[in-house]
């Protein structure tokens, strides 16, 4: 029989808790989204874009030509800096 395991008991063994990992899961969460749209903070126009922004990145507005640099926060959080 398919799916019939005889003399064989599963138990349920509780995995430790680290409280720290859910801070830092969601940290590194953060750190990794990405973005396909921003408000310009120059222009205030909204930029969709083809290829997700991710932390590191550079944009240009498509509107004003101002040049950004992409910062992600550990929030996950989208900051532009003008380059």
């Amino acid at each position: 029989m398919l799916g019939c395991w005889i003399g064989v008991h599963w138990r349920h063994t509780p995995m430790p808790i680290d409280k720290n990992a859910e801070e830092e899961d969601l940290r590194e969460e953060g750190r990794r989204r990405s973005y396909t749209d921003y408000d310009c903070p120059s222009c205030n126009a909204n930029n969709p874009t083809e290829m997700a922004l991710r932390d590191g990145d550079e944009t240009r507005c498509n509107y004003c030509g101002t040049e950004y640099k992409v910062r992600i926060t550990d929030e996950g959080r989208l900051r532009l800096k003008e380059l």
